[in-house]
């Protein structure tokens, strides 16, 4: 007596399943990568409202010359005039620009007047 089987088992494998889970992966590989040299900086949020929000650029370049919103200060003078520009703000935030090769002591003036203060600050970086 012959029997034949109904169910035939099909030796050829469906690639669907498989590029749908590696399409998956990629999505989520892409999202939460970081690239080498990224920095975990404190953003400021947007809200769907105007604020009264000011930020305030302090920008160090390779001389060691301070910028204030692009105008020259005094090392001596830059705690004073952030906290002049700042005193107006319900949320203030400083912005920190230090030029790539300024010696860290000079960014870390900087930031040490924004603890101080209690200011939120962003240190800018340019993209790869």
């Amino acid at each position: 007596m012959k029997l034949k089987g109904r169910n035939k088992v099909s030796p050829e494998f469906s690639m669907s399943s498989m590029t749908d889970i590696v399409f998956l992966l990629l999505i989520f590989f892409m999202l939460t990568s970081n690239s080498p040299n990224a920095l975990d900086l404190l953003l400021p949020k947007a809200k769907g409202k105007s604020t009264n929000t000011q930020t305030v650029a302090v920008s160090i370049n390779k001389k060691l010359q301070y910028f204030i919103n692009n105008k020259r200060i005094k090392e001596a003078a830059v705690e004073a005039q952030i906290k002049k520009l700042m005193s107006k703000s319900e949320n203030p935030t400083l912005m920190l620009r230090a030029e790539e090769g300024v010696p860290i002591e000079k960014a870390v003036f900087v930031m040490d007047i924004a603890n101080k203060n209690k200011y939120k600050i962003i240190l800018a970086v340019r993209p790869n």
